[in-house]
């Protein structure tokens, strides 16, 4: 394997969390998974975005943080990392969901945090339309994300789309639009093969069969 610190992002039900857990057994690493279920203020987010936004993007700075700060210490039986989340996520959810007076203090902080934490070898995007990731999001039944709109989403997709071709990591963009990591393997080993070889800075686009 190429990379010892491998993070997979998209959009809200884009499947990160499953390609991750996938991942991490094919290579034999070390998993990282957001605990967004853990955050207090997530349903009540949802119901009433302008009071709860900014308690909501602080407590999830402060969880990745935490989680993030493991890859720091050496794991003896597993060389590999593989993450469901990328850091600058925190940034990028705060500019969307925070006003700008609040955006400006949540970006201090972020950013004073972002220097402690090491940054992923490489990143894989997984993309799909927002028809997707409601189709996703319908799936797995959780309730709080039942009435998210698809202006949302659609905002979400822009400002990730606006980093992913501004920032400087090798980037594996994935077509997620019909891809089904649990049960058709081939899209699997695509990802995985992909993973075997050495890419420059920037954006490198995978197609699934």
């Amino acid at each position: 394997m190429q990379y010892k610190f491998i993070t997979i992002e998209g959009n809200i039900g884009a499947g990160k969390t499953t390609l991750a857990n996938i991942l991490a057994e094919r290579l034999q690493a070390r998993l990282i998974l957001e605990a967004f279920s853990d955050n207090p203020f997530l349903p009540k987010f949802y119901e009433n975005p302008a009071q709860f936004a900014f308690p909501l993007e602080l407590f999830f700075m402060a969880e990745r943080f935490k989680q993030l700060k493991e890859i720091l210490q050496p794991d003896m039986f597993r060389t590999t990392t593989v993450s469901d989340y990328l850091f600058t996520k925190c940034l990028l959810f705060a500019r969307v969901n925070l006003s700008d007076e609040e955006f400006k203090l949540y970006q201090r902080l972020f950013d004073i945090i972002l220097q402690q934490l090491v940054l992923p070898e490489i990143l894989i995007y997984l993309h799909a339309p927002v028809e997707k990731l409601q189709e996703n999001i319908k799936k797995r039944q959780r309730n709080y994300e039942q009435q998210i709109s698809d202006d949302y989403l659609q905002s979400i997709q822009e400002t990730y789309l606006n980093y992913i071709q501004q920032q400087n990591l090798p980037t594996l963009f994935i077509d997620a639009s019909n891809a089904n990591f649990l049960e058709d393997k081939r899209h699997v080993q695509v990802v995985l093969d992909a993973l075997n070889n050495i890419y420059g800075k920037g954006i490198h686009r995978i197609s699934l069969p």
